[in-house]
């Protein structure tokens, strides 16, 4: 039976997180002997010279684009959301992390407002709501003296990303899905060389090879995610994203016996039930307001 266009996206979207989320893996244990910025570095360089045999075969015509201005938008912002994003992998656990970067479609209704004056439901502010409310309750602090700062950047990570999001849905209007990830990963390696060379040590044999899986795995995340959003609009597919979820937990335990409470996992049924919530909203408002127009 041939797949429609809804599950081929839906489909591509739940690779992308699974291989996003043995990138985080990779960082998890990585970080223990590698700073933060030299992982970023080499996830974008390596990322890049994945491309060097594909650039070679296809040449230079084959990168050509008219849209140089937003692939720079979406790299500042994804620079600034990776990093964020590879320091919370690093020193969280694997689920936490997750579900903290997947409170990003919280942010897309609360940025449309304040920015374009975007009509928001009642409905949509309640899921919010309910969302922060298992953040809350998955971060417990009333079990700890004060919230982790690494929660606040991973939640940070969370709204760059989520912005990011929306200028890869634009550009895949008229990218391709590999032109979209060569820039990011061109412009990503040159704004994260000189963080990157600041903290500088040489990594041994064992450690670039770690590190090159993990460039691998993020590589082919973003290749599937733009590859994905091709076939789909982002409110539909974007449920799929909290595949993530499942698999950072499952692999969290396997790995390292991260178990989690039953606390965090009514935390992370909120907020996962909540952002889809959000998303479905999304949907049917720009369904009503088409209609209207």
């Amino acid at each position: 039976m041939l797949l429609s266009n809804l599950h081929k996206g839906a489909l591509l979207i739940l690779l992308s997180e699974l291989a996003l989320v043995l990138t985080g893996v990779m960082i998890h244990e990585l970080t223990r002997q590698v700073p933060t910025e030299i992982l970023v570095l080499a996830r974008n360089a390596m990322g890049l010279m994945f491309f060097v045999p594909w650039l070679l075969h296809n040449g230079q015509r084959s990168i050509a684009t008219q849209h140089l201005p937003l692939h720079l938008t979406r790299s500042l912002i994804g620079i600034v959301a990776m990093y964020c994003l590879f320091y919370s992998w690093g020193h969280l656990p694997l689920a936490q992390a997750a579900v903290l970067k997947q409170t990003a479609p919280f942010f897309i209704p609360i940025v449309g407002f304040i920015w374009l004056k975007e009509r928001i439901t009642s409905w949509t502010i309640m899921a919010i709501l309910v969302g922060f409310i298992g953040v809350w309750i998955i971060l417990n602090p009333e079990k700890q003296t004060e919230i982790p700062w690494v929660a606040l950047l991973a939640i940070l990570g969370a709204l760059l990303g989520a912005t990011a999001k929306v200028v890869v849905r634009k550009l895949t209007m008229t990218e391709s899905s590999i032109v979209i990830v060569f820039y990011l990963s061109l412009f990503n390696t040159l704004f994260s060389l000189v963080p990157a060379l600041l903290v500088w040590n040489t990594p041994s044999l064992w450690l670039l090879a770690g590190m090159a899986l993990m460039a691998g795995f993020a590589t082919l995340a973003q290749l599937l995610l733009s590859k994905g959003y091709r076939y789909a609009a982002a409110g539909q597919l974007g449920p799929f994203t909290y595949g993530s979820v499942i698999f950072a937990s499952l692999l969290g335990w396997l790995l390292w016996d991260e178990l989690v409470t039953s606390e965090a996992m009514l935390g992370m049924a909120l907020v996962v039930g909540s952002g889809v919530l959000v998303m479905l909203g999304s949907v049917k408002a720009r369904a009503s307001n088409s209609e209207r127009v």
